[in-house]
């Protein structure tokens, strides 16, 4: 067993060789929380959940590092705009944004820490770095010298000559207008700290070198975050934590965008889709269906069209484990390992689309048994199911969804009582033989969005796809 990663430093998939057997050490760069999250941010969190769920599944303690960017410009304006403290913003859409991963079924980190947690740590980076010459102090700012590290611009394969480095407001006494910002002067009315070299706020690159340092040493197995982060930021992470001594990531893995009319979902064009509107309108393990199936690495162009085929693919995965659950009279367990086929498709880069394939074939198999009336033959196909689904974090079994499924018990409860007295009214006129009320009643529920099915066990109703 070899797992394979796409390395965006290597430019090609890699096979997976962890530096300590049988441990994995992950940092995702998570949330920059000057507001409340849209679905395109919580998917590098659902991807790198799939991710660690694989490394567990093949027997890894992993180590999962998500960090909080609590301080920085966005936040900063947000707050001079709403007239509200920079920590509300912050502690606010952190919230938010945990709430988002936690509804959709994302397990929680090793380890969450904040940046504005870490600033002792930031102003020691910073020491050692001007103690070796990569960094200077200029008017309170504190600079990384970006000619001083050979190598610099590998990741993004980028030309040092025609590199256009992002500079914000105030970051004056530049040597160079290439270098970028690890440390930002103090200005009125922004929230500063002390350092040796007079009080002001941390740059947003070395917030994660620094953490990263603290919770995983000088070298760790993999760092992942979305493709826009590959410059400037990991790329100036980068810069910083080799400069200072560490090895810093093995590997370096980018998830795609989730886009809108082509264009990047973000909060500045004005497109995103909040996860906290979305799951008033869609099952969160739809949602979660709908963003974790597609290949880690791929665009998601975002439609509703798109979010209804999810939800009929996902309901006939999810008809199957009900009919065989109710054929053999009790909940069926997962088995102990995935077929082959899956384990292949999870091993070559997370092939999820690929991995997916096999439990709808699965499925398929699964119902054949039970058309056959091969009760032990559908039981052994639904545990493989179950398995499966199990690594993506999409069993509806589980008790993480507990409910979910009927779209909230309470009401769930209200619509089978209403439900059963029609269908009490159905089967009376199949007994009379009155086929022509019985198809209408079935037709009028139908109309109403739901799926009526005759099970040996009497008629079954479930919600159809929108």
């Amino acid at each position: 067993m070899t797992i394979r990663l796409h390395d965006t430093s290597a430019r090609q998939i890699r096979d997976f060789v962890p530096l300590t057997a049988g441990c994995v050490s992950i940092y995702l760069c998570g949330a920059t929380v000057q507001a409340a999250p849209h679905i395109g941010h919580i998917r590098s969190g659902l991807n790198f959940d799939i991710m660690r769920r694989w490394f567990t599944y093949r027997g890894y303690d992993v180590t999962f590092i998500r960090n909080v960017t609590d301080i920085d410009d966005k936040i900063i304006a947000k707050s001079a705009e709403q007239g509200r403290p920079w920590w509300s913003i912050g502690y606010e859409n952190e919230r938010a944004f945990n709430d988002g991963y936690d509804v959709l079924g994302c397990l929680p980190p090793t380890y969450e820490p904040r940046a504005t947690g870490h600033i002792p740590e930031m102003i020691e980076m910073m020491r050692g770095l001007i103690e070796r010459g990569h960094a200077y102090e200029a008017d309170g700012n504190v600079y990384f010298d970006v000619r001083s590290l050979p190598g610099y611009l590998e990741l993004s394969n980028q030309e040092l000559d025609d590199l256009r480095q992002p500079s914000g407001e105030g970051e004056t006494g530049k040597r160079d207008p290439r270098d970028f910002a690890m440390w930002k002067a103090v200005k009125p009315g922004e929230p500063s700290w002390e350092t040796p070299w007079g009080r002001g706020r941390p740059g947003w690159h070395l917030e994660c070198s620094a953490m990263a340092h603290k919770y995983l040493g000088s070298a760790f197995d993999i760092h992942g975050g979305g493709i826009d982060l590959i410059f400037p930021h990991h790329e100036n992470e980068i810069a910083q934590a080799k400069a200072y001594g560490d090895t810093f990531a093995n590997y370096w893995v980018h998830n795609g965008w989730v886009t809108l009319a082509g264009e990047k979902m973000s909060k500045s064009l004005g497109n995103s889709v909040l996860v906290s509107e979305m799951v008033k309108h869609w099952r969160p393990i739809v949602l979660r269906y709908y963003l974790g199936t597609p290949h880690y690495r791929s665009m998601i162009e975002y439609s509703e069209e798109a979010l209804r085929e999810a939800e009929s693919a996902f309901a006939r995965i999810e008809g199957f484990i009900q009919r065989v659950t109710e054929k053999a009279g009790e909940t069926v367990a997962p088995a102990a390992e995935v077929p082959p086929a899956f384990a292949e498709a999870m091993d070559e880069d997370l092939g999820v689309p690929q991995a997916l394939a096999i439990i709808h074939t699965t499925v398929r198999q699964g119902n054949s048994a039970l058309a056959a009336d091969d009760k032990e033959a559908a039981a052994a196909r639904l545990a493989e199911v179950r398995a499966m689904l199990g690594v993506l974090g999409l069993d509806p079994l589980d008790p993480q969804w507990a409910g979910e499924g009927d779209r909230g018990e309470d009401l769930h409860g209200v619509v089978d009582t209403l439900v059963r007295l029609v269908l009490d009214q159905r089967q009376s006129a199949r007994a009379r033989k009155d086929w022509a009320a019985a198809d209408a009643i079935r037709d009028q529920l139908g109309q109403s969005g739901l799926v009526i099915e005759d099970s040996p066990t009497g008629p079954r109703w479930t919600l159809g796809p929108r």
